[in-house]
């Protein structure tokens, strides 16, 4: 049967000319954080960016990743100005840990109908994650798909790009016994665990505190994760650095493993860094062990170096120097087979 009205695009749940209008809002954004080997701008198929001069063997290193359910509070609290800068951090930060220097990065923003003003904050986000980075927005994907999202939902995904020389390339072979274990401050939660934050918030409900650490409970929460390119950049031009690890899923005691060579571990004292108190809330709330704090969060510790002994000093200065709360966690050690490769006491 011949239909007797016609449906556009725009009735069937897709609006062109909103998306039109997004793409125009964040040109700007995006040359805020143009830097040396981009190639054009946004709007084309493809985004183009020029290797970098002055790498003799350039080893391209990516990264890709989500904020997980900090989404969801993002959403349902309407804070959406910080989960950009998640975004880019979670994959930034890891790129950084093998001793790339950030080059671009790409977003996808999802949704049912588009919000132009939600997603230009969100979007917002992410260029300043990227100008914080030192690398660029060149390009990404806003999709709006009618009956995948409900009213007022989004998702978002990313990927940075990175490049290091192939003999600095960090693979934690470097890493000796005595080796000592550098950690730098978190934000707060970053944007892993947030299942079980949101499960705290559940539990608590009413007796949740107004304020954590002096700031309001949400605006603590929502803290966006910290970017540490810029000042461990600044160390790996000054300092040997044998090995880093971005702490994140997993926590201090599965991160850590990732960058040992078989045969070492570490020994970390817990009373080297401050306990929050957001994550004795959190601690408490849950009621979990303290093994199950340091394997879910970042526990206050967001990012890990490990130097040589006679560079301790110097690389925590230049750390602090960048900006960077510096705490020395403890020491590298060898350890019997199928022993646990991070020991906190």
């Amino acid at each position: 049967m011949k239909p007797t009205t016609s449906i556009d695009y725009k009735q069937a749940g897709v609006d062109i000319d909103a998306a039109d209008a997004l793409v125009q809002r964040l040109k700007p954004l995006a040359k805020r954080t143009q830097r040396a080997g981009v190639l054009g701008g946004l709007g084309g198929f493809g985004a183009l960016f020029e290797m970098p001069k002055g790498y003799h063997e350039p080893v391209l290193v990516s990264g890709t990743d989500g904020v997980g359910t900090k989404l969801r509070l993002a959403i349902d609290w309407h804070m959406h100005d910080t989960v950009g800068i998640d975004l880019v951090a979670m994959s930034v930060n890891d790129i950084l840990v093998q001793g790339a220097e950030p080059l671009f990065f790409l977003d996808y923003f999802a949704c049912g109908r588009l919000d132009v003003e939600v997603a230009t904050r969100v979007i917002a986000g992410i260029a300043q994650g990227c100008e914080q980075s030192g690398c660029a927005l060149i390009g990404g994907e806003t999709a709006e798909m009618p009956g995948m999202y409900p009213p007022g939902e989004y998702d978002l995904a990313g990927f940075a790009v990175g490049v290091v020389e192939k003999q600095a390339m960090l693979t934690g072979h470097q890493v000796q016994p005595d080796d000592v274990v550098l950690g730098l401050a978190s934000s707060g939660v970053h944007a892993n665990g947030f299942s079980l934050v949101r499960a705290c918030l559940a539990r608590a409900e009413a007796d949740c505190p107004t304020h954590l650490d002096g700031m309001p409970l949400r605006e603590r929460l929502m803290a966006p994760t910290r970017i540490y390119v810029k000042a461990v950049r600044a160390l790996l031009q000054q300092q040997p650095v044998h090995a880093m690890a971005h702490i994140t899923g997993g926590g201090l005691l599965e991160n850590i493993p990732r960058v040992l060579p078989a045969g070492l571990g570490v020994k970390l004292h817990r009373q080297a860094w401050p306990t929050s108190e957001l994550f004795a809330w959190l601690q408490a709330t849950a009621g979990i062990n303290n093994q199950d704090m340091n394997r879910t969060f970042n526990n206050g510790i967001g990012m890990v170096v490990i130097v040589p002994p006679n560079a301790a000093q110097a690389a925590a200065d230049v750390l602090q120097q960048a900006g960077e709360t510096v705490y020395t966690l403890g020491h590298v050690q060898p350890i019997a087979p199928n022993a646990a490769a991070v020991e906190v006491c």
